[in-house]
Order: structure tokens, then sequence, then C-alpha cells
């Protein structure tokens, strides 16, 4: 039975229970963060952390644990539930209050929840054939203007999604005034003639923590690569598109709209970028390096 953090103490998930006032619970009033584990250790931590604060500032809350505090409890997490590799979900809502009225409550009493799954074990003999290739279609971006919180509020997201189940696609790229911005829980990243290319942050898309560990990767290895609007014509063009997220990493997508993304199949750059990810990988598993030296 999963072991859960719900505000201050660990128990039961099956057990954790928050009151039907609780402002998550009746108006989607929270933020959230998904963290990776690798060898028992989270994943480019401090900076999911910042963008968690990040995220309780846009909606106005004052609330903040410490960055240590946080590491304490997904510590915790991880030791008790007895993972090595593994994902760590983290959500703050601002609360329960008696009265459900749309005014932003003065004073925060919020609710703190974390739960954590596990995660395929680090593979250093991995074949491209291994890694699920995506399908995908586009549709307009029916979500809100401040795509950049990672607020809890995903019912369009859902929808989104559902579409492209329902049409045999794995996910749908999200297209606002023509431009591809990203899919409904992911990063998205095209390759055109070598370069590697994906749409400047803006308060249309996640400022992910994996697409700017990507973009650090690509730095290091010398390959080039331009942050720029992607019309959406022009996915369909690529030579190669990819999808990134912590728990996806990166994810090639070898049909947009029914049409083949290149060659069909996982594209060059995409096995340089994977290959380079995974080593990283290893080298925490085996403690070569820490999560701060990994870029």
């Amino acid at each position: 039975m999963s072991v859960a953090y719900l505000n201050g103490e660990f128990q039961n998930l099956e057990q954790a229970t928050v009151p039907v006032l609780d402002r998550g619970f009746l108006f989607g009033d929270g933020v959230y963060e998904v963290i990776p584990v690798y060898a028992g250790k989270p994943f480019r931590f401090s900076s999911h952390i910042k963008r968690l604060h990040k995220s309780l500032s846009a909606i106005l809350m004052s609330f903040e644990l410490s960055e240590s505090e946080w590491l304490r409890i997904c510590e915790e997490l991880i030791a008790q539930n007895e993972l090595d590799n593994a994902s760590i979900y983290l959500q703050v809502t601002r609360g329960s209050y008696i009265d459900r009225h749309h005014d932003i409550p003065a004073l925060d009493t919020p609710t703190v929840f974390a739960m954590i799954s596990p995660l395929p074990p680090v593979k250093k003999d991995w074949q491209v054939a291994d890694i699920k290739s995506y399908s995908v279609i586009t549709e307009e971006d029916i979500r809100w203007q401040r795509c950049d919180i990672k607020a809890i509020t995903l019912l369009a997201n859902c929808m989104l999604k559902q579409k492209a189940l329902e049409s045999g696609a794995d996910d749908t790229i999200l297209v606002r005034n023509n431009e591809a911005s990203e899919a409904t829980s992911s990063n998205l990243f095209i390759v055109r003639d070598g370069v590697i290319i994906t749409p400047p942050l803006s308060e249309h898309l996640l400022a992910g923590v994996t697409r700017e560990f990507i973009l650090a990767l690509a730095s290091r290895h010398e390959i080039p690569f331009e942050e720029r609007a992607i019309p959406e014509h022009e996915l369909e063009l690529a030579d190669e598109v990819w999808l990134t997220s912590s728990t996806k990493e990166i994810r090639p997508v070898i049909r947009v709209n029914g049409v083949t993304i290149g060659e069909g199949v996982a594209g060059p750059v995409w096995c340089r970028m994977y290959q380079y990810y995974q080593e990283l990988k290893e080298q925490l598993y085996l403690g070569q390096i820490s999560d701060e030296a990994a870029l």
C-alpha cells in the first residue's frame, strides 16, 4: 500500500482525505509539480521547486515551504515506499474555508499533498524499439490565458487529450493563432535540417524543466537550437517532432494528423539526445555525479 504525505503526516494513500470545502475541490484553486526520481534521488529538484514557488506566487498564495523542507518530504516518500525510480506528485491548494465564494481569502490555510508512483528502471542497453513513438493530432487551444502556471485546473487538457485518443492518436498538439505551442502535458520540439526548434516561453505554454534540460544538453553537445514560433503547418514539414516532460523524458512523434514525419521512425537527432539523457541518468544511478552537477 502506497504511503503519501498530507498536511504534515505520512499515511496510506487510500486513507488520505481532504474536506469537501477545500478550494482545490470546489474551484481547482491550486498548483502542482511532478518530479522524477532516479537512483533514489529527485532529479532537477531545485528547478521544480522554483517553478512551484513561481506558480504559487502567480495565484497570489504567500505560502511557501523551503526547498529543504520539500526535499525532506520527498526523501521520506522515497524511503517509505522503497522506490529507486519514481515520479513524485506535489500539490498545494488554497485550503478549506467555511464559506464558498470567489473572493481569495486573506489568510492562506493550504492543503499540502504529495504522493509517489514507480517509473521503469534505468536501462543502459536500451534500443529505439523499446521507446514508444507517438501519433498526434492538432487542435485549437481552448485553455485559459495563463498556461505558464502549473495549475491543477486541467479539464481542457483532458478534453483535448481525449480527442486524440478517440481519433486513434496518443496526444494533441495545441494551436493558438496558427502557432503550435505544446501538447496536453508535454513541451514541443521539432527538428529541421539538424536544428532543434522549440516555441519561446510565454504565458501560453509551461516552462518545462525537461524542456530547459534538453536545451542545456543540446548546448553542451554543440547541437544547434532555436527558440522561435512554430507555425502549425511546419509540424508536417519537420524532419523530427518530439514531446518532452519529466515522466515522458523525450518521446519521438512519427505521425501528425496522419502525416508521416521523416522516415516514420525516431530520427537521428532524437537518438543522440536520448542517448545523452540516458547516460546522465546512468551516471546519477552509479553515483558518479549529483543532481546539481547534471547540467
